[in-house]
């Protein structure tokens, strides 16, 4: 009986996570450990690692264009970073389309003044496992992952912004 609920929950976890990146809308998680360091070209061309943003809080938000819940989330996150970003704050916006002339246009309607790195080869997103979109990581001063968002929902912001005055004050 054991090994047929086990063989239940194994196959249930790729329907979970199909649900998970089909539905947008997960609370967060509490990651630990380092973040994985990485290079990726931003949209203007120049290389950019995540290690050059040590002693500033870090958010990693993985979002790609046709994520309807990453196109109402990215006004608030510019929000997020221009009120916070004078106090050591910074976002990574992370694309993972492979053709990111995509997330160009979409930026032309939706601009944000925070760096985009441009993901096309999914490297970055298999490092830090993601599943959903868009899925958001808090990173600290001293470039340790403190907090997951799965998802986007109105009011996510709310808790987005507590966690990063948090992370600021430490």
């Amino acid at each position: 009986m054991k090994s047929k609920n086990a063989c239940i929950k194994l196959l249930a976890l790729p329907l979970m996570g199909w649900l998970l990146l089909v539905s947008g809308q997960l609370q967060a998680a509490a990651p630990q450990g380092p973040a994985p360091d990485f290079a990726l070209k931003t949209s203007g061309g120049e290389n950019t690692r995540l290690s050059e943003h040590r002693g500033e809080v870090v958010m990693i938000n993985f979002w790609a264009s046709w994520c309807a819940p990453c196109r109402q989330e990215m006004p608030l996150l510019e929000e997020l970073y221009t009120q916070y970003q004078p106090l050591g704050f910074t976002i990574l916006g992370v694309n993972v389309e492979e053709d990111s002339s995509k997330a160009l246009s979409m930026l032309e309607d939706i601009p944000v003044s925070f760096p985009i790195m441009l993901d096309t080869r999914s490297t970055v997103s298999k490092l830090y496992n993601v599943v959903a979109m868009p899925t958001s990581i808090l990173v600290d001063r001293d470039g340790n992952m403190r907090y997951l968002h799965h998802g986007y929902k109105p009011g996510y912001e709310e808790q987005y912004q507590q966690q990063v005055r948090e992370l600021i004050r430490e």
